[in-house]
């Protein structure tokens, strides 16, 4: 959301954190906030899709302007404008004048204290009642399935809305363009108001006093605080004692314990190192043992233009080189319809690397026996 909004304690949006490590909130507050620019990029991609929705739907808005504006961006800000009319659509078969709200603030005080959050887009009908996040980041694929920032917003819908329509079932979707990720869970209404009474409730009173255990997972990922937090530190170092650990070879158990917080280890020594830097850059800071110094950089043209006017004036003419534009960029330029139909055939989506993932993630697992035959054809 754009920056100068006021932001709960507790919002939606980290409820992912707090709920499962309830101390988080409050720590956070000791923190300065750096959102830095995947946010910001955000930011600017939301503020444009609320405008597309805006203007689609008939509203006044005024564009927003940002530095960020891309073609990239153009396509997928108009893609959630195409799915979000696709869900009125859908509503208006089974009421004749649906609700839409665009970016409409949603209080879910009745169970976390002070606890509200924005919504990106809420459509209400009889029957349903669907709950949109619009999410431009793509580092991370990002599911509606039990995802506790949508159960927060539809808590909040409810408390518009049910009543006034006849609502039987939430449907919770994330719509994640630059991951082709369009992520949709139906929930029953009065599924999420017993998980809202029973679970959420006393951990959201607990999480607001700052009580509870500090308990570290992937849910540190973007917790303001993970990188001093002492839990985290000694959960990763608790990896240490495989070093001096017998037999000589480690076992399989060992090395699934150990693939099991590698991911969250790796993340946690870049952000030990990002911090040492910013404190040693920012602040002042001098650590003992290190020092600040000048890294490597590669050459570049100080003026494209002049350097081009220049090795013209030498007699040097080979000096550009042709590319084409990237895919998105032409499928811009054709339209969808058109882009299909003249480069569908052309285009190719090459099978991804190869990696291990928890078994909880979400893509279908690959057939081992199929990669050894694979291995012995070539």
């Amino acid at each position: 959301m754009s920056g100068g909004k006021q932001h709960a304690l507790l919002s939606a949006s980290s409820a992912h954190r707090w709920i499962n490590c309830t101390p988080s909130a409050r720590l956070e507050r000791e923190f300065e906030g750096n959102s830095g620019e995947a946010a910001a990029e955000g930011t600017a991609a939301h503020a444009l899709a609320e405008h597309k929705l805006r203007k689609a739907l008939k509203r006044r808005s005024k564009k927003p302007i940002s530095r960020y504006d891309s073609d990239e961006m153009d396509v997928h800000t108009d893609g959630y404008v195409e799915f979000i009319q696709e869900l009125i659509a859908q509503a208006k078969q089974e009421c004749h004048d649906p609700v839409v709200l665009i970016e409409q603030r949603l209080d879910f005080s009745r169970y976390v204290p002070d606890g509200f959050g924005t919504g990106d887009c809420v459509i209400i009908s009889e029957g349903t009642l669907h709950v949109v996040d619009f999410k431009y980041g793509q580092g991370i694929l990002v599911s509606a399935e039990g995802n506790p920032q949508m159960k927060l917003y539809a808590l909040g819908a409810l408390e518009l809305f049910d009543g006034i329509f006849d609502v039987n079932t939430v449907s919770m979707t994330i719509y994640q363009p630059r991951r082709e990720n369009v992520s949709t869970f139906p929930v029953d209404k009065e599924s999420l108001y017993q998980w809202a009474d029973e679970v959420l409730k006393p951990i959201a009173s607990l999480a607001f006093e700052g009580c509870g255990e500090h308990v570290p997972g992937e849910w540190c990922q973007f917790c303001r605080a993970a990188v001093r937090c002492r839990a985290r530190a000694e959960d990763n170092l608790s990896l240490a004692r495989f070093e001096f650990a017998l037999p000589p070879l480690l076992s399989d158990g060992d090395i699934e314990e150990i693939l099991g917080k590698l991911d969250d280890l790796i993340s946690w020594a870049s952000d030990i190192k990002v911090y040492a830097l910013e404190a040693a850059v920012r602040h002042g800071k001098e650590w003992q043992g290190f020092k600040l110094v000048e890294g490597r950089s590669n050459r570049r043209y100080a003026n494209e233009e002049a350097v081009a006017e220049t090795a013209k004036c030498a007699g040097y003419r080979d000096i550009y080189r042709q590319s084409l534009i990237t895919l998105t960029e032409m499928e811009r330029l054709m339209g969808k319809d058109n882009f299909q139909a003249i480069l569908g055939s052309l285009i190719e989506k090459p099978p991804g690397k190869l990696t291990l993932v928890p078994l909880s993630d979400k893509r279908q697992a690959i057939n081992t026996s199929a990669i050894h035959e694979f291995k012995e054809e070539m």
